[in-house]
Order: structure tokens, then sequence, then C-alpha cells
């Protein structure tokens, strides 16, 4: 028998969504034939047999979640025997059989403090401080093991029990316990790092009406951890002007008839605007950079890597198009095509994903006058673009309807101040509104 267990998928994937089995228990499967198809974090891979022979057990079902190294499927390959254990069932939720709402299941109330985190608002903390008392011995009485002022005020007269010897703690289900506790360590591990950060657990909302509740998995947690690293890390500042693309539309629409045949012959406008971009972080090397924290060091990048952000269906993926700086607007556009196709298809390579210096994020075929972007940690810098109007403008004194494109730099102020911003932005907009400029400089 062949253990088959979820290999290495790349860099800094650790675990995968099982979205597809090509293969059922009895089948005859060959080496190298589809196996099951696995979605991580970054894109969907499917995965080959490495061995011939008749699939023996499958230890999961779609829509499982499973770890780099765990047994995802049993092949008799006429080698020996194995014993099949599904992974993904030992990391079940313990069993609530005993559990009944006669009779609830006999935890102590200060079991979930004693072993986690406490959580405790500072004014509480504070006041446990000025009785003299552990606050890691108060039993807590709030929602998620919350410890209360009355909890301490309690405590210090020499009482964790009421009247009558019931614990002040309510008596949670076996089944609310793990979730208590998870909330109540992610919540003091959060407070102990940001001042005066007090999360609160959400609400039953299933008191006020129906809910619906799907599960945070692969790209979409990717995403996830993502906005909440930059959004945590990076002091954001956004700086927003207009360019006049007039010319360069009438140019580009041409262009795009003329060499519709040939690769990249979609010819769309984000391929200038890379070009604009790279031309302006070589100019500006700030907004071509990385800030380590640890080291204290502003790391200045030598190479143009221009991600591009994706709506995938599945969540929000960025391509980076290498070498933009030695790169034709041609060969860009033809990058933006296959990388963008390859995302969205969910068969992207992972290395299409790494190594980006900066991002531009395009929301016009959408609509939208303006965005706020976020910064794609570790980067610095990130240019959204709005979408393409025509709108009517002063010009030598006079009313003219002039094609606008909005756009918006939004930075990281630890790096770059709002003077730099304004100076790149300003020379973006000039060479996108100037196409001469535009192509002579790129």
């Amino acid at each position: 028998m062949y253990e088959f267990k979820l290999p290495d998928l790349g860099e800094g994937i650790h675990e995968g969504e099982i979205l597809k089995w090509y293969v059922e228990v009895g089948d005859e499967i060959k080496e190298n034939d589809s196996l099951v198809e696995v979605e991580t974090d970054k894109a969907a891979v499917t995965i080959t047999s490495p061995r011939s022979g008749k699939v023996f057990a499958l230890n999961t079902k779609i829509g499982d979640i499973v770890n780099v190294g765990d047994i995802v499927a049993v092949i008799d390959d006429g080698t020996g025997e194995a014993v099949v254990v599904p992974q993904l069932e030992e990391k079940a939720a313990p069993p609530t059989a005993a559990v009944t709402p006669e009779k609830p299941a006999e935890i102590p109330p200060t079991e979930p403090v004693r072993k986690g985190p406490v959580v405790a608002a500072p004014a509480t903390r504070r006041l446990a401080r000025e009785l003299g008392i552990d606050i890691k011995l108060v039993p807590p009485t709030g929602p998620a093991g919350r410890i209360t002022a009355d909890d301490v005020k309690l405590f210090s007269e020499g009482g964790a029990v009421v009247e009558d010897k019931v614990p002040v703690c309510p008596v949670p289900r076996l089944a609310d316990v793990d979730e208590s506790r998870a909330h109540a360590e992610f919540a003091a591990q959060a407070a102990s790092t940001i001042p005066f950060l007090d999360i609160e657990p959400l609400p039953d909302f299933t008191q006020w009406g129906p809910v619906e509740t799907e599960a945070l998995r692969s790209i979409r947690r990717k995403v996830a951890h993502k906005m909440t690293t930059a959004f945590t890390l990076i002091p954001h500042v956004s700086h927003m002007d207009e360019a006049d693309v007039t010319d360069l539309e009438i140019f580009r629409k041409r262009e795009r008839d003329r060499r519709k045949d040939k690769p990249g012959g979609h010819l769309t406008l984000l391929a200038f605007v890379i070009k604009a971009v790279t031309a302006g972080v070589k100019a500006a090397p700030s907004f071509n950079a990385s800030l380590d924290p640890f080291k204290n060091e502003i790391v200045y990048k030598k190479y143009y890597n221009i991600g591009i952000a994706v709506d995938t269906g599945k969540g929000l993926m960025v391509p980076v198009i290498r070498d933009t700086d030695r790169k034709s607007i041609m060969e860009i556009s033809a990058d933006i095509e296959r990388l963008a196709a390859a995302a969205r298809e969910g068969n992207i390579n992972v290395k299409d994903l790494q190594g980006g210096t900066f991002t531009i994020t395009n929301i016009g075929p959408l609509g939208g006058t303006a965005l706020l972007p976020t910064i794609n940690y570790p980067e610095v810098a990130i240019l959204a673009m709005g979408a393409v109007q025509e709108k009517p403008v002063v010009r030598n004194g006079e009313i003219v309807i002039r094609t606008i494109l909005p756009i918006t730099l939004a930075f990281d102020h630890r790096v770059a101040d709002g003077a730099d911003a304004a100076r790149f932005v300003s020379e973006m907009v000039r060479e996108l509104s100037d196409l001469n400029l535009l192509l002579l400089d790129t």
C-alpha cells in the first residue's frame, strides 16, 4: 500500500482545500494520471498520482482543508500494507453526546481562564491591580470568558461563587469551550501588542433573523490575512489626481485594431500605465522599496516587477509582470493577457505571484470614479485606476470635452512623504497626457 500525502505545493503554502477527486475507491490509476485538485491560497493545482495501482481509500472529501503531509489517499500498489486513518477525522471537535439541555456537562467554571490568556478591559485590569488581585484567578462571567469589574469586586470580597453555590461563570457546553477559549486567546494576544485594542465577540445574529455562513478559505482567507497585515503595519496616505488621456486613447484604440491578431493585441490602457509607473519608480526609488522594521532598513529594489490586481471570482490575485523596464508596451500587454487568464482559470504558476515591487489595481472596467487602495505588503505603494470618462475641462480659457483617467496613489508614509507622492503622480500625469513624452521616456 502507498500512502499519498499532500506534497509541498510551493513557498509559504502549508494547506489546501480539496476541490475535486478524479478517482473513486476501487478505480485503477496509472502513474502521472490526475488524482486530485487542490486549491491553495494562491491557485488551484491538479496533483497527479506518483504510483500506479488501485485506489484503496480516499481520506478526505470535497471541501476539506488538509495540511501538507496529511495522508489524503491510499493506493494499493502491491508493496505492502498500510493502516488507513483519515487525517481530518482526527481534528474533529470533541463529541458532545454527553451534553444535554437538561444536564450540562460538568466543567469547572475557571478552566477556560486558567488555561488561556485573560480577557479583560484595561479598566478591569487596573481595578484588579488596585485591589492587589491576580486577575488570572478571577472566574469570568462575561461573554467568551471575559472578566468584568463585578467579577473582580466579588473575588476581592472573598468569594468566587454566589448564593446556593451556583458557579459565577455560567457552565458552557462542551462544544462552546474551544470557541470561547480561542476567542479569549486571540483577543488577549491582540490586546497585548496594540494598546486600547479590545476585540469583542460577534453577537448572535440569528436573534434578528435568518443567516447563512461560509467558511473563510483558500484565496479569500489569504486576502483577509494580507489586508489585515497591511492596514495594521502600514500608515496609509493617499494622493489623487487626474490624467488627460485623450490623445493616448486615440492612439491606443488605433493600434489595438491594427494589432488585434498579434500577441498583446488587446492593448488595454493598463499596459501604458505600467510603462509610465515603471519610469516613475525609476526616478523615485522610494516607491520601489520595502521597509524592514526588524533591521531598521529601507530596501531599494533595482529591478522593476509590477503586480496587477485581478478579480478571479474566488478572490483577489496579483500576478507579477517582470522586468517592465526592459519590455515594450506590446510585450507588457501580452503578459497582462496571459497572466490574467491564468489567474481567472485557477492554473497560474505560484512563481508568477511572487517578487512584485509595485502594484496597480484597475477598477475602471467595473466603474467607479475613485478608489482608496490597500498597499500590497511588503511593498510601499499601490496605484489605483478609476473609470476613464469624457468630462468637460478648461483648456486655454475654453471648455472642451477631454478623456480623463482618475488615479490614486496610496503609499507608506514611513518611507515616503506627501511631497514625494505629489511629484511622482504629477510626473505620471504629465507622461500619460503627452503621448510623445510617454513613448520617448519608455
